[in-house]
């Protein structure tokens, strides 16, 4: 998400380091050049125009003129002012009521409601450690049900079985009675959806809001619809008192636009996306960290956050003792770390929140695919286990027996042989202390006491 929009606002910071102190002129056309990142970015036309009004009135104020440094203070407008777009901070669900916590999903047919159902109920579990039980009331599209089952059975989740000839009103009351004779913690009810909005649609979900008054009302929205999810979801505020907006499929559009529009035309806070496919890939929604994303200065606390969630620490601190005792970095160990990469949604979701990837040539980036992984994974599981733990055994015979098992070339295998030494010798130094340099150099780029990010990423 946002990747032509990183590229375009990156440029324009470049040209804008350059310059001494900002004119009429040359603040003018950096207006331009947001402008049309934005419109390409299928940001809605009225919220373009908000913006760029705000962030000159701003621009052309002692605060930008007066400084030392007037390109990054231009750029710092505009990082503040995409905050403000977005909603300036995280709002998480609200659980604040009496057991159960009813949380109603609404949207358009194919906007991904009964797989956020599932994500969200992973994340209720894990993080929040609530119980759960889901219900489906949609008794229109074939399966529904079913697929909701099936993913209930995924995460774990309370499933309150309905049938396509129930009425939607009397399935969520059913399952609100349920779930308050189990005690359960949330009840996630899906409703309906439709392929376009209709005064039916409208009504039913509607009754059902009315029915069970829930605490939450969440709309969900396909981000890859641009501006349209923003119109959609303002048809839904106006039917329904909605609470937020979770935008799902993010990581298959380069634009953003819905993300930047959602929040300005319904006034509803954006408290989640959907960041892949996988029922883990749910991310909280902050305004401020995707606005340092978007002007390519990455998401530090994001990643940090992922890998305390995601990462096995006991086999990171297996590893690390290993090291301490001076023993090699080997294959097992590379199998293990390629493996959590991709269980944090792959080599492309960890660049995204890296300060500084966007100055990254396309071409680079594509090289640096989850697909290379894969490969390396499926050549280190062609190795015997006394292969993997002492790559030294590995020879000519051996080299080609291994590419042999996985379908690869020998040329392959000598290259993820390089990889493994090289790995091993960095290895060593982070265990001679290289690691404590490595994170002083980190810190050293992370914002200030939580203030604007320092403009380091954007070096030319």
């Amino acid at each position: 998400m946002f990747e032509n929009l990183s590229e375009r606002l990156s440029k324009t910071v470049k040209k804008l380091r350059g310059q001494a102190r900002l004119t009429d002129e040359n603040i003018q056309e950096a207006l331009r050049d947001v402008r049309m990142a934005l419109l390409e970015a299928d940001v809605a036309l009225p919220v373009v125009r908000d913006f760029i009004a705000r962030v000159k009135q701003r621009a052309v104020g002692q605060e930008v003129l007066s400084s030392l440094t007037p390109g990054q203070a231009l750029i710092k407008v505009v990082h503040d002012e995409l905050i403000e777009t977005m909603g300036v901070a995280n709002e998480g669900i609200n659980l604040q009521t009496q057991p159960p916590a009813v949380i109603l999903m609404a949207g358009l047919q194919g906007a991904g409601k009964t797989t956020t159902v599932g994500k969200l109920t992973n994340y209720l579990k894990g993080r929040a450690k609530k119980s759960v039980m889901v219900a489906s009331c949609d008794v229109y599209r074939p399966a529904a049900i079913k697929q909701l089952e099936t993913i209930a059975k995924q995460t774990e989740a309370v499933f309150f079985p309905s049938t396509p000839d129930q009425k939607p009103v009397d399935i969520a009351l059913n399952a609100l009675a349920q779930a308050k004779r189990q005690y359960m913690d949330v009840l996630i009810l899906d409703t309906a959806g439709r392929l376009h909005i209709d005064a039916d649609m409208m009504e039913e979900i509607s009754q059902i809001h009315q029915s069970v008054k829930p605490i939450e009302t969440l709309f969900v929205v396909d981000g890859m619809t641009g501006q349209d999810a923003a119109n959609t979801a303002k048809a839904f505020g106006d039917a329904l008192p909605l609470t937020g907006v979770v935008l799902t499929k993010t990581d298959g559009d380069a634009r953003g636009g819905a993300a930047l529009s959602v929040r300005q035309i319904t006034g509803k806070p954006i408290k989640f996306v959907g960041v892949g496919e996988k029922l883990d890939a749910l991310e909280s929604f902050h305004p401020d960290r995707m606005a340092s994303r978007i002007l390519g200065m990455g998401d530090v606390l994001s990643l940090i956050e992922q890998a305390q969630q995601q990462v096995d620490h006991a086999k990171a601190q297996k590893l690390a003792k290993k090291l301490n005792k001076g023993k090699g970095f080997d294959f097992e160990d590379l199998r293990d770390q390629m493996t959590q990469m991709l269980n944090m949604g792959g080599i492309s979701s960890l660049l995204d929140k890296l300060p500084g990837m966007g100055q990254i040539p396309a071409h680079l980036k594509d090289q640096a695919n989850d697909r290379e992984i894969r490969r390396m994974i499926a050549i280190i599981n062609s190795m015997t286990l006394a292969e993997r733990r002492d790559p030294e055994l590995i020879k000519a015979s051996r080299k080609r027996r291994i590419a042999a098992g996985c379908g690869l070339q020998v040329q392959d295998v000598n290259r993820l042989l390089k990889q493994q030494q090289q790995m091993s010798r960095a290895m060593k130094q982070f265990s001679k202390g290289g690691m404590r340099k490595l994170m002083q150099t980190m810190k050293s780029k992370l914002p200030n006491g939580g203030g604007f990010p320092p403009m380091g990423g954007f070096s030319g």
